[in-house]
C-alpha cells in the first residue's frame, strides 16, 4: 500500500519563518566525468552536517523566461519556508541553496555543479526544458532526487529511444503528449468538434509535441485535421497560414503556443475572418491582456491550476510576496516542493544521513511510492516519473480565464 503524507503536516500558519538562502548567478564551469565522485562523496559529508537538509532550487531568475522562473522558484520557496515555520523535517531544518540559470542549458549545469560542492541533497528543477534536460544528464551520474515543476517535455523523465525511465527525476507537471491527448479528447468528447485545424511553431520541443499528439488522438477518436500549419521562430505575421486554414473550414483551431504568440495569432485571425473557436495548451497561461474578450469569446485551454482552488496558497503568496501569484508556475514550484520534502520525510523517518546514497535514494524511493496531496490535485506517479492527476480546463470570462470543469 503505498504512504500517504498531507500536506498538511508541513504547513504553517501564519509569520512564515525564513531559512537560510543565498541567490547567486553561476560561473566557472561544469564538473568533469572524472571529478563527479569526487564531488558526491564532498556533497554528502557536507549536506549530513549540522541539523539542516540542504535543498537546491534552481530556475531562470534573470533574461527572457525569468518570468516563469521567479514564478517557480516563489512558489517553491514559500512552501519550504512554511516547512521551516512548522518545526522542519523531523526537527531538522531546510537550507535553501538558490541558483539563478539566466535560461541557460550550460549555466544550470553550472549551477547544478555548485550546489553538489555546497552538499545539496535533493534539487527543486529546472523550469524550461532544454536546461532541465542538461541538468537531468548531469543528474543522473549524482543520483540526484529532482523536481521539475514545469518542464514537459518527455524526454525529462523518459528516453523513449532508449526506452529508459531517468529514475531520479520526477515532474509536478504534466508533459506535452498529454496535453496534446487531453485537449483533443475535450474537443471531441465534450465540445463535439469533428473538424480541426493546427497552427504552431515548428523547432519547438514544446509547440511540436503537443501539436503532434492532438492531431494523432483527434484523428484516432474519428475526428478530422483538416489543415496543419507551422511558423517559424521571430516570425510576427501570421495571416497568410490564418487564410489557409479559414480556407479549409475547421470546427475550432488548436493552437499549442505561448500566450505573447496566442495573443497576436487571435488578433490576426479576426482580421482574417477566422472567428472559430480556439483552443491550447498551458502555454496560454498569461494571455489575458495579449487579446480582447471577443478574440478569448469561446476559447478553452488546460492548465495545473485555476485561479480561486487554493486560497490558502494565495492568501500565503501574497502575504510573502506582496503580489498576487503571477501564474500558473507559481502553484506548480509550490507542488514541486512538496513531493520533494515527502520523499526527505521518507528518507528522514528511516534514519538515514542526508546526501549519501541510501538518503537519495530513499528519497526517490519515497516519492516514486507516494500518494502527493497537492494543491494542484492528489496525484501519484506512472511508470515514466509523470504525474497522474486531472488536468483543469479554464476558458475567459470578461477577459480573464476561469475554472470551465476539471477534466
Amino acid at each position: 500500500m503505498k504512504n500517504m503524507i498531507s500536506r498538511r503536516n508541513f504547513l504553517a500558519a501564519a509569520g512564515v519563518v525564513a531559512a537560510a538562502g543565498v541567490l547567486t548567478a553561476c560561473g566557472g564551469s561544469s564538473s568533469t566525468a572524472a571529478s563527479t565522485s569526487t564531488a558526491a562523496s564532498a556533497a554528502g559529508s557536507t549536506a549530513a552536517s549540522g541539523d539542516t537538509i540542504k535543498v537546491g532550487v534552481m530556475g531562470p531568475l534573470s533574461g527572457n523566461v525569468s518570468v516563469y522562473g521567479q514564478a517557480v522558484v516563489n512558489g517553491a520557496t514559500l512552501y519550504l519556508k512554511q516547512v521551516n515555520a512548522n518545526g522542519g523535517i523531523n526537527g531538522k531544518q531546510i537550507e535553501i541553496l538558490t541558483e539563478d540559470e539566466q535560461g541557460d542549458a550550460t549555466q544550470a549545469v553550472n549551477c547544478f555543479t555548485k550546489m553538489v560542492d555546497e552538499g545539496m541533497t535533493a534539487l527543486i528543477g529546472d523550469v524550461t526544458t532544454t536546461p532541465t534536460l542538461a541538468v537531468v544528464a548531469e543528474s543522473a551520474d549524482y543520483n540526484m532526487p529532482m523536481v521539475t515543476a514545469s518542464a514537459t517535455a518527455e524526454a525529462v523523465t523518459y528516453d523513449a529511444e532508449t526506452d529508459t525511465v531517468n529514475a531520479n527525476v520526477f515532474r509536478a507537471t504534466f508533459t506535452d503528449p498529454f496535453q496534446g491527448i487531453k485537449m483533443a479528447d475535450y474537443a471531441y468528447q465534450k465540445l463535439g468538434y469533428t473538424k480541426a485545424a493546427v497552427i504552431f511553431k515548428k523547432g519547438a520541443d514544446y509547440n511540436e509535441g503537443l501539436a503532434e499528439n492532438f492531431v494523432n488522438e483527434f484523428e484516432s477518436l474519428g475526428g478530422t485535421i483538416v489543415d496543419q500549419e507551422s511558423y517559424s521562430e521571430g516570425d510576427v505575421d501570421f495571416k497568410t497560414q490564418l487564410t489557409t486554414i479559414l480556407g479549409k473550414d475547421p470546427e475550432t483551431v488548436f493552437c499549442p503556443n505561448y500566450y505573447e504568440e496566442v495573443g497576436q495569432i487571435l488578433s490576426q485571425a479576426e482580421s482574417v475572418g477566422l472567428t472559430v473557436p480556439f483552443l491550447g495548451g498551458d502555454g496560454w497561461d498569461g494571455l489575458e491582456g495579449y487579446a480582447t474578450n471577443d478574440q478569448l469569446k469561446d476559447t478553452y485551454f488546460c492548465a495545473n491550476y485555476a485561479k480561486g482552488s487554493n486560497p490558502d496558497f494565495e492568501n500565503a503568496y501574497k502575504e510573502k510576496y506582496g503580489e498576487d501569484y503571477p501564474n500558473g508556475f507559481s502553484p506548480l514550484g509550490y507542488d514541486a516542493a512538496i513531493t520533494l520534502c515527502y520523499g526527505i520525510q521518507a528518507a528522514e523517518d528511516a534514519g538515514l544521513e542526508a546526501g549519501t546514497d541510501e538518503y537519495k535514494q530513499a528519497v526517490i524511493d519515497g516519492i516514486k511510492n507516494g500518494t502527493i496531496e497537492g494543491i494542484t490535485g492528489t496525484f501519484t506517479f506512472d511508470e515514466h516519473n509523470n504525474p497522474v492527476k486531472s488536468t483543469a480546463i479554464l476558458t475567459y470570462v470578461d477577459g480573464a480565464p476561469v475554472l470551465k470543469e476539471m477534466f
